[in-house]
C-alpha cells in the first residue's frame, strides 16, 4: 500500500502533532511520503524523525503550479490515495482530482467553519473554498466522535466518515529532554512552592485565552501567590496583554510568546488547561497527560472522550469563568486531587491514546476504502 499524505507545512497545533506521530507509526508498516508547501517547524521536525518528506513550494496560495507536480509524482509513484489534512491540502487535492481521478480521504482536525474566525477576508475567501474541496472528497475522518457527528449533522454521507482518535507517542514524550530552567531562561523567578497555572494555546477568539485571564483575576483576588502563564502566538496576543493590564493581574499573568519547548513547559507548570470554545480532541491535554499533569478543560468536542469530571480531570462549559476560577482553585487547594487526577489521566491515555493504537486505526480504515 502506498499512501501520499498533503498538508500545507505551516501548521503548529494539534494537526502537526497527529499527522508526524501518525507518519512515524505507518512508516513502519507501508509506504508513506508527505508533501507540504512551505519549509517550516513542521518540515524540519518530520526531516528529523526520519519521516519521507518533501517540499513543494507555493509562491502564494492561489499558486496552482504544483497540480502538476503532484500529478507527476502520484502516476511516476503509483500511490493508492491521497491523504489531506487541512484547507490548502483540500483545495489543492481538489483541483488535482479533475485531472487525475485518484481516492482521497482528508482528515478534519478542527471545525472548518472556525478555522478562520476573526479574520474577515480568509473567513470569507477561505472558509468558503475549504468547504467546496471538503464536499469534493472521497472520505472523511473526525479526530474524535463529536466531529464524526459534526459532518454528519452537516449533511456529508454518514458512510464516508470515519473516525481515528489522535494518539501520541508516550514513550517518546517521556524520554524528552526537559529544561528545569525553563521559566529562568524566560526572565521569571517563581518560588519553588509557588502553585503555577498553565494553558498551551495558539492566541485565537476560539481557543478562549481571554477567559483563562479572567479567571487568574478571580483566583488572584483569593490567592495572590498563584502564577499564571501563557505558551502561544497569534493575532490576540496584544490583546490579551491589555486585557491583563485592565484586570491588574499583569505581573502574575505571563505572556512567554511562542515556544520551541512545550514538553519543558509543560513538565513545569502543576495545572493544566484548555479553555476552547471549540477542540476535536486536543494534543495538550494527551501531552499533559503523559506528564500526569491534572486537566482542567472546557467540555467541546471529544474532550468528554477522554477527560471524565472528577476522575481523570475536571470540566467547565466553555466561556464560564465562575466555574474555571472555582476549579482551579480547589485543585491549588488539593494536592492529593492534583495527583490523582493526573495519575488516571495518564493511565487512561496509555491504554486508549496511544500512537499504535491511532496507526492500527488508521490502517483498518485505509484498508476498508481501498477495499471499496
Amino acid at each position: 500500500m502506498k499512501v501520499l499524505h498533503l498538508i500545507s507545512g505551516g501548521d503548529t497545533g494539534g494537526a502537526k502533532t497527529h499527522v508526524i506521530n501518525l507518519l512515524q507509526e505507518l512508516n513502519k508498516r507501508i509506504h508513506v511520503k508527505v508533501i507540504c508547501f512551505m519549509k517550516a517547524d513542521f518540515y524540519y521536525e518530520a526531516k528529523e524523525k526520519g519521516i519521507n518528506i518533501q517540499v513543494y513550494e507555493q509562491k502564494r496560495r492561489y499558486d496552482l503550479s504544483v497540480i502538476r507536480r503532484l500529478i507527476e509524482e502520484v502516476k511516476r509513484e503509483e500511490y493508492h490515495l491521497i491523504h489531506c489534512h487541512g484547507a490548502r491540502a483540500n483545495f489543492i487535492t481538489y483541483i488535482l482530482k479533475k485531472f487525475y481521478p485518484i481516492p482521497a480521504v482528508t482528515t478534519i482536525h478542527s471545525d472548518y467553519r472556525l478555522d478562520f474566525k476573526g479574520n474577515f477576508y480568509k473567513d470569507l475567501v477561505y472558509k468558503n473554498l475549504n468547504y467546496l474541496s471538503l464536499k469534493h472528497m472521497d472520505y472523511y475522518i473526525g479526530v474524535s466522535e463529536s466531529f464524526r457527528q459534526m459532518l454528519i449533522d452537516r449533511n456529508f454521507d454518514p458512510d464516508r466518515i470515519m473516525t481515528v482518535y489522535n494518539g501520541i507517542n508516550v514513550e517518546e514524550v517521556e524520554s524528552a529532554p526537559i529544561n528545569g530552567n525553563f521559566f529562568q531562561d524566560h526572565g521569571i523567578v517563581t518560588h519553588k512552592n509557588t502553585i503555577k497555572v498553565g494553558i498551551l494555546a495558539r492566541l485565537y477568539p476560539v481557543k478562549g485565552v481571554d477567559i483563562f485571564i479572567r479567571a487568574a483575576h478571580r483566583v488572584l483576588q483569593e490567592r495572590p501567590d498563584v502564577e499564571f502563564f501563557i505558551a502561544g502566538d497569534g493575532e490576540e496576543k496584544e490583546k490579551l496583554k491589555e486585557l491583563s493590564q485592565e484586570l491588574g493581574v499583569a505581573d502574575r499573568v505571563h505572556l512567554l510568546g511562542y515556544i520551541r519547548d512545550p514538553y519543558s513547559f509543560i513538565h513545569q507548570i502543576d495545572i493544566n488547561t484548555n479553555t476552547s470554545y471549540s477542540e476535536s480532541f486536543p494534543y495538550v491535554i494527551l501531552e499533559g497527560g503523559v506528564f500526569k499533569k491534572p486537566i482542567i478543560a472546557s467540555n467541546v468536542g471529544g474532550v468528554k472522550d477522554l477527560v471524565t469530571h472528577g476522575e481523570s480531570g475536571l470540566l467547565f462549559e466553555p466561556g464560564d469563568v465562575d466555574t474555571l476560577s472555582k476549579h482551579i482553585l480547589t485543585l491549588i487547594e488539593d494536592g492529593d486531587l492534583r495527583r490523582r487526577l493526573g495519575n488516571n489521566l495518564y493511565h487512561r491515555i496509555c491504554k486508549f491514546y496511544s500512537s499504535e493504537k491511532m496507526a492500527d486505526k488508521q490502517m483498518q480504515i485505509y484498508q476498508q476504502i481501498l477495499g471499496r
